[in-house]
């Protein structure tokens, strides 16, 4: 939830695409479109390989990968790059869902498996929204740029801190065969 909320660069992506990239539309619709096509492409993947057992290290490489896509979209000023490196964001999100929804699933007990599901959906639609938010109020304080880059170094420090204070989500597995 803290990546997409620190990490989100897509309401700031019409200012990259004319003032930042000068791509105008046609180059916003490409840029748009570039992270949902790392996600399919990586959802694709994913469902023809075998799930990893090894998911809290899965889900915090998908994390590190994302805050540093991010960054790297905030730096960039080559429209190729920003879309390379978009579609990576989208990649990672999409191994970070996929690892979160079924670690839920595996691990919450039964009579509490609809509720704590239902509190996921509600934090992770509510962090797009979040992230929006967050990302204009930085972007209008400072700048575009600075808004995604210094979201995708918090997306990092929010990580480092999870990954320090939970050291058992990186030692979290899958039991074979249970995913």
């Amino acid at each position: 939830m803290f990546a997409v909320i620190f990490g989100g660069a897509t309401a700031l992506l019409p200012i990259f695409a004319t003032d930042i990239l000068h791509v105008g539309a046609r180059g916003y619709g490409l840029l748009s479109s570039s992270f949902e096509l790392g996600a399919f492409s990586c959802a694709l993947v994913m469902m023809l390989r075998p799930t990893t057992v090894k998911a809290g290290r899965a889900l915090l490489a998908a994390v590190a990968a994302y805050g540093v896509a991010t960054i790297v979209f905030g730096l960039s000023r080559a429209f190729e790059l920003s879309v390379a490196v978009y579609m990576i964001a989208g990649m990672a999100d999409q191994v970070s869902v996929v690892m979160r929804q079924t670690t839920i699933q595996l691990s919450t007990p039964d009579a509490l498996r609809g509720r704590v599901s239902a509190v996921n959906m509600i934090a992770i639609a509510a962090s797009n929204q979040l992230g929006a938010v967050e990302s204009g109020f930085v972007a209008a304080a400072t700048s575009a740029p600075f808004a995604v880059v210094s979201g995708g170094v918090g997306c990092l420090v929010v990580l480092a801190i999870i990954a320090w204070r939970v050291p058992e989500l990186w030692r979290y597995r899958f039991a074979r065969g249970a995913a």
